[in-house]
């Protein structure tokens, strides 16, 4: 298959850099409250049941603003709706690094994950601008490792710069990062016009969008959303939790927590870009994207689910507990690079942002839910007792493994496409 004559492969790339980059800022803030939650709690007199709430409450407003700045991705440039993102972020966290009381610090939590919400659909939505159908796999698996070196960074700096400047210093930092990204946008940032020429006559001929009622009932889409929301769901606790885990049920000291979460981080990186360049290379092959795509991630799903519940059931020294833990959270990640290439191959392009952003806004419910079920959990068993932690990662196996059979039964790409492209067809005429 040729590429396309828009496409621009240099500046494609450079577009991805930049985004990486803000996709490692934006897991930088995600993370940082797990990894001074034992000093941050201690400080405000935080249970681990009010601290869940807390660091849930991350992901309250992340849904709807996800969906409303969706929206607005279909009708201005993500160019500008990105910049606006990156400077509010920088800004946001001084009064985190200020915060005196739960409320308080929980108040900048939520706007701060308003603020951050529509980062990856609008990034996916302006990299697609940019990048061919069945090229979409490997730069979107490369701005989820922007991520995963967001958490790598995260876990090797933050405890280094708690144990010196104390853990408000990691805000201030945070801050500063944020407003040097911006910068670099506003002078090299740009938008894609891959589609563009073919887009016009389209777009003459006024063909009817289709009914989002149409689209979000269909079952495939409702899969797709189900593997989203059980990711994020592991997300949610790999960025509160596992550090917690790690320095109180498993006994490592603060830095070692924090070099074991580098570890699980680390391990996320050749797992989803290896994956992801899987499935791209079996597309380019003629494999079907229901194999190349749905099953891939429906095993990756099984195998995550079956390693949650060998860490439960399993005796292991500490060390080998994260090694487990490594794998386990790494197979779930794949939905992040896999999920809105299935979504774009479904819908229009003139609606693919806003669906990336819907599915975004619904998958990350699984993230503000997940951190208060674990602290609930870990309220009841105590902290100490790395039990309670393992339950917790037990009720991710379950939601995976539902997630995946659903998906094996009705998450059919091309079938989809075809009954909505039906639909339009039918209405146009």
């Amino acid at each position: 298959m040729t590429a396309s004559p828009d496409f621009q492969a240099k500046s494609a790339w450079t577009m991805t850099l930049l985004l990486t980059g803000l996709a490692l800022i934006n897991f930088l803030d995600k993370i940082v409250l797990g990894l001074v939650a034992v000093p941050l709690t201690a400080e405000l007199k935080l249970s681990p049941e009010k601290f869940g709430v807390v660091a849930g409450s991350f992901f309250w407003l992340f849904s709807l603003s996800t969906v409303l700045v969706g929206f607005l991705s279909n009708r201005f440039q993500t160019r500008w709706l990105l910049l606006a993102m990156g400077l509010s972020w920088a800004v946001l966290q001084l009064p985190q690094a200020w915060a005196t009381s739960a409320l308080g610090l929980l108040v900048c939590r939520v706007i701060l994950g308003a603020a951050e919400g529509p980062a990856f659909p609008v990034s996916v939505h302006a990299l697609y601008k940019w990048f061919p159908d069945r090229k979409r796999n490997l730069p979107v698996a490369i701005i989820n490792q922007g991520a995963a070196c967001g958490m790598l960074l995260a876990g090797l700096l933050i405890p280094l710069v708690t144990r010196e400047w104390g853990w408000r210093m990691n805000f201030f930092l945070l801050g500063a990062i944020g407003a040097v990204w911006s910068v670099l946008w506003a002078c090299f940032g740009r938008e894609g016009t891959l589609g563009a020429r073919q887009a016009a006559p389209v777009a003459n001929l006024q063909t009817p969008r289709l009914p989002y009622r149409k689209i979000l009932t269909d079952r495939s889409v409702l899969s797709v959303f189900a593997l989203g929301f059980t990711a994020y769901w592991t997300l949610g606790l790999s960025l509160t939790w596992i550090p917690m885990y790690f320095e109180k049920g498993l006994g490592f000291s603060g830095v070692d927590a924090g070099r074991c979460f580098a570890v699980v981080v680390a391990t996320t990186t050749p797992v989803n870009v290896g994956l992801s360049w899987l499935s791209q290379l079996m597309l380019g092959r003629g494999v079907s994207t229901r194999r190349a795509r749905v099953h891939l991630l429906c095993v990756s799903a099984v195998g995550g689910a079956l390693a949650f519940i060998a860490l439960m059931l399993l005796q292991m020294p500490p060390l080998q507990k994260v090694a487990l833990l490594a794998i386990a959270c790494a197979l779930p990640t794949l939905s992040f690079s896999l999920a809105p290439a299935l979504l774009a191959q479904m819908v229009p392009d003139s609606q693919r942002g806003a669906l990336v952003a819907i599915h975004t806004a619904l998958a990350s419910l699984g993230a503000a839910f997940a951190p208060a079920v674990m602290g609930r959990i870990v309220q009841v068993y105590g902290s100490s007792n790395s039990h309670a932690y393992e339950l917790g990662f037990t009720v991710s196996a379950v939601l995976l493994i539902v997630a995946a059979l659903a998906a094996l039964r009705w998450l059919h790409p091309d079938r989809s496409h075809r009954a909505l492209n039906q639909f339009q067809t039918r209405a146009a005429a």
